[in-house]
């Protein structure tokens, strides 16, 4: 890739280093905010959960308003949010103002996250260099998370507002390469009119491997009217959605409201799809989630993200809380974890180039599978060799399976809907990580009380709580469980598409067929047979202009190349005028009788 395509990647991806790093440094900062400000537990947990709410809540609209606002539009636009709002969290006095930044933090995230995956999935061509550029994104990602960890740790010493004020400086400097390197597009774009379904599409403008812009096909015209309801609608569905789900990490408490948000949540996602369906003007083309390789990718992800953080939540309890290490020393010892970013851009790559992303994405979640299950045993003095088999093959995991899922996302999905796509990737990250993340905290606090006797802090008491650990730890276990069930699915779908389209296309046009018998019917079909005193009538085709080659011993053949030979220009000397015939081999015979045969 040229300079300036480097250069470009490098902003964007700095932009996912962000949101990664700055998840890891408030989870290490979060024991000193609650004690500097006085907060209650449930308002330091809903901290957190602002974030995660505001993510997952508008991720699905703000890849969408990508594609029909401006992808660098809505990218610069939220970036600046982002810095305005990460920026007043830390001259926050009073739990409240770090919520409602947090939330508005997440939903910039939400916005600016797809904006940056669409952009890179349109400015690059379709094929080794899309590839290697999503999968660098992903790498950087988890890298940005493990460097978080130490980084927050350090920052914490020096007091926990750093922790908002460095993302801020770091956000200042990408702000400044995207508004230079990120191409404003041909014409202004907007909310457009349905959209057909469609199959994969090649940019049409100046694109490649060095080459970058905005796409520089025909921009969608803009049309007065956008879809308020279905926005509202789905903006309203993922928020209770988001919310029933954080509330589940409280367990049994509070489980009529958990019900409810769920039960209204899946209310309003059924009517977003009725808006949907009866819109002149669809948010989402519903059509997309018929795409197997978007939905696979979307609960690969989902399962992916929700047993990776679900296992590194356990990691750091079992850590700080039951072995007493500080948070600095839990970030080094989780650093591992981040080896992704590595492997991301150097082994993924080449595994993908000769295996194919389905089978990737399987050794992936197998490998996670198998970090996870070593864990299970884990005790109360186990030393740090024992842990870093897990730890590197969950890192390596996650090297394996996220950046080919970006890639099957967003392969062959046109132009138009790729911030959609991304938007749908990313939804399923997000809420795979609240799943996670409130499914072990919920089995913690349920296996705790239910063990728990009176209330002592002994040995007992330890090995209560790594009990609770241990059946945490099946969360995780069960989750990339599904995800190798799920990835076997693509396998085999995958599997079939090749051996369906191996050069058999009987009925379509330009069908290729290679097997030594009868050709397939189509239009210019094309078929090579080659056999030893085999005789064939007719199998080009019954389309205009077949074409067959044979090559045999004593072989025959007769009117080849276009319905027995009728065809005009046929490649046989049948009847049709210009006819020819073309064998090779000993005692063959020719019965070429057009002119020109």
């Amino acid at each position: 890739m040229g300079a300036r395509a480097w250069a470009l990647l490098l902003v964007l991806c700095g932009t996912i280093f962000l949101e990664g790093a700055d998840i890891a440094m408030l989870a290490v900062a979060i024991p000193g905010i609650r004690s500097d400000l006085d907060l209650s537990t449930g308002t330091a947990a809903w901290v957190i959960s602002a974030y995660v709410l505001g993510y997952a809540g508008f991720t699905l609209l703000g890849g969408r308003a990508a594609d029909l606002l401006g992808r660098r539009r809505m990218f610069l636009t939220w970036l600046g949010v982002f810095i305005a709002f990460s920026g007043l969290g830390g001259f926050a006095t009073e739990g409240w103002m770090l919520i409602v930044a947090r939330f508005v933090t997440g939903v910039s995230a939400a916005f600016m996250t797809p904006a940056a995956m669409s952009i890179i999935t349109t400015s690059y061509a379709e094929g080794p260099a899309r590839e290697r550029a999503l999968l660098i994104f992903a790498g950087t990602s988890a890298g940005g998370f493990s460097l978080g960890l130490v980084v927050g740790g350090l920052l914490t010493e020096l007091g926990w507002q750093w922790v908002f004020f460095a993302p801020v400086l770091v956000a200042v400097v990408i702000l400044a390469g995207a508004l230079c390197l990120i191409p404003k597009p041909a014409e202004p774009v907007g909310p457009v009119g349905p959209v057909e379904p469609v199959g994969p599409v090649e940019s049409a403008g100046p694109v490649g491997p060095a080459e970058l812009a905005e796409p520089a096909g025909p921009v969608e015209p803009v049309v007065k009217g956008f879809d308020l309801p279905g926005a509202a609608a789905a903006a309203g569905a993922m928020l209770l959605l988001a919310f029933g789900i954080v509330q589940l990490e409280h367990g049994l408490a509070d489980w009529p409201l958990t019900a409810a948000a769920l039960a209204a949540g899946l209310l309003l996602g059924a009517a977003f799809v009725r808006i949907e369906r009866r819109s002149a003007q669809p948010l989402v083309r519903l059509g997309i989630f018929r795409t197997g390789s978007v939905v696979r990718a979307g609960l690969g992800a989902l399962l992916y993200l929700g047993a990776f953080m679900g296992f590194q939540l356990v990691l750091t309890l079992y850590l700080q809380d039951l072995r007493g290490w500080s948070s600095w020393q839990a970030a080094v010892a989780m650093v591992v974890l981040g080896c992704d970013v590595f492997l991301s851009p150097t082994l993924t790559p080449r595994l993908v180039r000769r295996y194919g992303n389905p089978r990737v994405i399987l050794g992936g979640f197998v490998l996670a599978l198998l970090a996870y299950v070593l864990f299970l045993p884990v005790g109360m003095d186990w030393p740090y060799l024992l842990m870093f088999p897990t730890l590197l093959l969950a890192g390596t995991g996650f090297a394996l399976t996220l950046g080919p899922q970006m890639i099957a996302a967003t392969d062959g999905v046109a132009e138009r809907e790729q911030g959609l796509a991304s938007g749908l990737l990313q939804t399923a990250t997000q809420f795979g990580a609240a799943i996670g993340i409130s499914a072990v905290t919920a089995v913690i606090g349920l296996v705790s009380a239910g063990t728990h006797t009176g209330g002592g802090a002994g040995a007992g008491a330890v090995q209560t709580d790594l009990s609770a650990f241990r059946w945490a730890l099946v969360v995780p276990v069960v989750m990339a469980a599904l995800g190798v069930v799920v990835a076997t699915a693509g396998v085999r779908g995958d599997k079939g598409r090749n051996e369906r389209g191996r050069h058999d296309d009987r009925d379509g046009a330009g069908g290729f067929d290679r097997r030594g018998g009868v050709g397939g019917i189509g239009t210019g079909g094309h078929d090579r047979e080659i056999g030893m005193g085999g005789r064939d009538d007719g199998n080009g085709g019954d389309g205009a202009g077949g074409h067959d080659d044979r090559i045999g011993a004593g072989g025959r053949a007769d009117g080849i190349g276009g319905n027995d030979g009728n065809s005009a220009g046929g490649f046989d000397g049948g009847d049709g005028a210009g006819g020819h015939d073309r064998r090779i081999g000993t005692g063959g015979r020719a019965d070429g009788n057009g002119a020109g045969g």
